[in-house]
C-alpha cells in the first residue's frame, strides 16, 4: 500500500515553529529524560514521518507530549495521524513488489504476531497466496537497491547477532520442537530486527546482508509455526521470508524457502501445490548452483508425485535427486543447507515409498535415515516413525513395535504438533493389530501423549 504524506504532522510542526532538526533534538532529549537511552532521531527521521512512515512506540506519545508543551494544549497521536495502526486481515499473505513495501509488510506481520492478534492465530492456509508468491519470486524484475538512511547505522555486528540468534534458536527447535521457543523468536524479530529495517542506515551491500539474515530468521519462525500446525501463520512468514530473500538477491535462500513451502503443502494434503512449489525451488537452486538444494527440490517433487500416485514420475524425480546429491560440495555451500545430508535425503525417499505403500524400500531408506546427527531429535522421531510404518507394511510387527516405542520415547520431550500427528498416524497403522500385547502397551503410551 502506498504511503500518504502526513499533512497533520506538517501543520503541527509549522504551528509550533519547529525545524525538523529541532523537533528531532527535542524528541531525543525527552526520551533520555524518560529513561529511554539510545534515541538518535534526526531531520531525516522527521522527513520519513512526513512521508507517511509511522514511528514505533513510544515515539508518537513523546511527540504528542512535545507538541502539547509547545502549543499549550493537548495534542494526541491521533492529532498527528500517528494512532496505532490496525493490521489488515491479509497481512503477510501478499508478496510485495518493492523493498519498502516488503519491510512494511514483514514488520507488520511480526507486530501482529507479538500482539497475538486473533485473526492471525485463526488464519488458514491459502493456496493462491503461495502460488502468487512463487510466481513473483521467479518473475519480479531486479528492484531498487535495499538501502536506507535512517537514524541508526547498521553494521556487521548487528547482522552477525541475527545470524547467531538464528543458529541458536534453530538448534533448540530441532531438539525440543517449535512450541517451546517460537514466541521468543517472534519477539526478537519485532524488538531487535524491525528497528534495523525501519530506522536503520545502510548501503546496498549491508542492506543485502541484513535482508538475508532477516529472511533466515523469518523463515525459522515460519517453520516453527508449521511445526505447531499453525499453517496460515506459517505460510505468511514463509512468503515474507521469500520477499526478504528477494531483497537480498539470494536465489539459493529463496529456493530453500520455497522448498519449505512445498514441504508444508505436502504435509497438509495439497500435493499439486507442493509439486508447483518444489519445481519453483528447483529453478532457484539451478540459478544459485547449490546442488544440495537441487537434490532437496527433486526429492520434494518426488514426494508430491508419490502423494499424487504417480510412481513413474516419483522414481524419475528421485533419480534426479541422487544425481544432484552426488554433485554437491558441502564445504562450499551455504550454512542454511548444512542439514541436508545423506540421512536427510534417505528420510525424504522413505516418505515417498511409505506413501507408495512400498514397505521394503521404505524400510531400507528409513534405516539409512537413522544414521543421522544426534542433535536432530525431532527428525529422529519422524524417521523412527517412518521405519515403523514400513515394517508394518512388510508384516514385521515385533520390530515395528520396537521402532514405534523408540519414536514415542523421543516424542515425550518434544513440543511439536507434527510429532503428535506422526504419533496419531502410528496408532492408525497399528489398529489391525490392536489385540497384540505389544500394541496394547504402545496404545497406552500413545494415549498419554495425545489425550483426546
Amino acid at each position: 500500500m502506498e504511503r500518504q504524506p502526513n499533512r497533520s504532522l506538517q501543520r503541527l510542526i509549522a504551528e509550533a515553529g519547529f525545524t525538523y532538526k529541532g523537533l528531532a533534538r527535542n524528541l531525543n532529549e525527552l526520551g533520555r529524560a524518560r529513561g529511554l537511552s539510545g534515541l538518535k532521531y534526526d531531520h531525516s527521521s522527521v522527513l520519513r514521518w512526513l512521508g507517511g512512515q509511522r514511528p514505533r512506540e513510544p515515539v508518537p506519545a513523546l511527540l504528542a507530549e512535545i507538541f502539547s508543551l509547545r502549543l499549550g494544549r493537548t495534542v494526541t497521536p491521533e492529532d498527528m495521524d500517528m494512532s496505532a495502526t490496525t493490521a489488515s486481515l491479509d497481512v503477510g499473505q501478499e508478496f510485495p513488489h518493492t523493498w519498502d513495501e516488503g519491510v512494511a509488510s514483514v514488520t507488520a506481520l511480526w507486530r501482529a504476531d507479538v500482539e497475538r492478534r486473533r485473526f492471525l492465530v485463526d488464519s488458514t492456509f491459502a493456496i493462491g497466496a503461495g502460488s502468487v508468491g512463487a510466481v513473483r519470486w521467479l518473475t519480479l524484475p531486479t528492484e531498487s537497491r535495499p538501502v536506507a538512511g535512517g537514524s541508526r547505522r547498521v553494521g556487521t555486528t548487528d547482522i552477525a547477532a541475527i545470524r547467531e540468534v538464528t543458529r541458536s534458536f534453530g538448534e533448540l527447535d530441532n531438539r525440543f520442537g517449535g512450541g517451546r521457543i517460537r514466541s521468543a523468536v517472534v519477539k526478537y524479530l519485532d524488538t531487535a530486527v524491525a528497528p534495523l529495517l525501519n530506522d536503520g542506515s545502510y548501503a546496498e551491500a549491508t542492506g543485502r546482508e541484513l535482508a538475508s539474515a532477516a529472511a533466515e530468521l523469518t523463515r525459522l519462525a515460519g517453520w516453527m509455526a508449521y511445526d505447531l500446525e499453525h499453517h496460515g501463520v506459517a505460510q505468511r512468514y514463509l512468503i515474507q521470508a521469500l520477499r526478504l530473500a528477494r531483497g537480498a538477491g539470494d536465489h539459493g535462500l529463496g529456493g530453500e524457502i520455497l522448498a519449505g513451502m512445498s514441504h508444508q503443502a505436502a504435509y497438509i494434503g495439497q500435493p499439486a501445490h507442493a509439486l508447483d512449489l518444489a519445481r519453483a525451488a528447483r529453478l532457484s537452486a539451478q540459478r544459485a548452483g547449490v546442488f544440495s538444494l537441487l537434490a532437496e527440490a527433486h526429492a520434494l517433487e518426488a514426494h508430491a508425485q508419490a502423494l499424487l500416485g504417480d510412481r513413474t514420475a516419483c522414481r524419475a524425480a528421485l533419480h534426479q535427486a541422487e544425481l544432484a546429491f552426488d554433485r554437491r560440495r558441502p564445504g562450499d555451500e551455504p550454512e542454511w543447507i548444512a542439514y541436508f545430508d545423506e540421512a536427510y535425503l534417505s528420510a525424504k525417499v522413505a516418505h515417498c515409498f511409505r506413501d507408495l505403500r512400498d514397505g521394503t524400500q521404505a524400510v531400507r531408506h528409513a534405516r539409512r535415515s537413522l544414521e543421522m546427527d544426534g542433535r536432530f531429535v525431532r527428525g529422529r522421531m519422524f524417521n523412527l516413525s517412518l521405519l515403523a510404518a514400513g515394517l508394518l507394511e512388510c508384516g514385521e510387527l515385533e520390530e515395528a513395535c520396537t521402532a514405534a516405542g523408540e519414536a514415542l520415547e523421543l516424542a515425550g520431550g518434544l513440543q511439536s504438533a507434527r510429532t503428535r500427528s506422526y504419533v496419531t498416524d502410528l496408532r492408525r497403522r497399528l489398529e489391525p493389530h490392536a489385540a497384540e500385547p505389544a500394541v496394547v502397551e504402545l496404545n497406552e503410551r500413545i494415549r498419554e501423549l495425545t489425550p483426546a
